[in-house]
């Protein structure tokens, strides 16, 4: 039996027994053990699993290229990542961007959209109607509901899609969907909307006219968001299918 079927025959045993997550966390130690972290295989295992906390941070900051693969280079370019993240923040205040009354979500927002060049931002993207498509393909009548109402126009898609649910779910939860979109995978952030809307289907339903619903929608109840992110998850591997962990 080889190394790589040796542990996922392992990776099924301890789930089976209770023990979900060991080996995976095995898995991501050994491949952050490399002098040179192997990018594909990072991203493929965040893809897959959840990321344990103590490792989320190392692993965001290599997959979005904020620090290089290499061990040994990390802390001198993580003291240029301050000075830059200085400077692009000192900008933003002087073209009058951000103020101190700017919430600290927006004010990541425009320093990402200043550095890959996008500010000010433009309004077209293709989330909605990826959302719109699945939606349909997991409950026809509820996109029909909204549509009757007027409220697929009208929907959230910044707080969803732009800001990636910031402000809309806890922290927590943000982390594991944050964890697909870092390292690839935005179309998570559509499964998520859906799941949200199937979840508080009997209230959605039950509302007329787009504002009531973009309200609800923009506040819905905290104490549900660890399984709609669970379920969204599941909705995903199941209509994008499910990535090979190849560590």
């Amino acid at each position: 039996m080889t190394e790589d079927s040796q542990r996922n025959f392992r990776s099924v045993y301890y789930e089976k027994v209770g023990f979900r997550g060991v080996e995976e966390k095995k898995s991501l130690e050994i491949l952050l053990k490399d002098d040179c972290l192997d990018i594909e295989k990072l991203c493929t295992f965040s893809q897959r699993f959840p990321l344990p906390s103590m490792y989320r941070a190392l692993v965001w900051k290599v997959l979005l290229g904020i620090l290089p693969p290499h061990h040994e280079s990390h802390a001198q370019v993580m003291m240029y990542r301050k000075e830059q993240y200085s400077d692009v923040l000192h900008a933003l205040e002087v073209i009058r961007f951000i103020s101190d009354a700017t919430p600290q979500v927006e004010v990541y927002l425009y320093m990402h959209r200043l550095e890959s060049g996008k500010l000010p931002r433009s309004p077209s993207f293709a989330l909605p109607k990826a959302f719109e498509q699945y939606l349909n393909l997991e409950d026809s009548r509820l996109l029909r509901h909204l549509k009757t109402s007027s409220a697929v126009s009208k929907l959230p898609y910044d707080l969803w899609f732009k800001r990636c649910f910031a402000g809309c779910l806890p922290e927590s939860s943000l982390q594991r969907v944050w964890d697909k979109v870092i390292s690839g995978s935005c179309k998570i952030l559509v499964f998520v909307a859906v799941e949200i809307l199937l979840t508080f289907k009997i209230k959605v339903m039950a509302l007329n006219g787009a504002e009531k619903i973009t309200k609800f929608l923009e506040n819905i109840p905290q104490d549900s968001s660890d399984a709609i992110v669970s379920k969204a998850i599941d909705l995903w591997h199941k209509h994008c299918g499910t990535p090979v962990h190849s560590a």
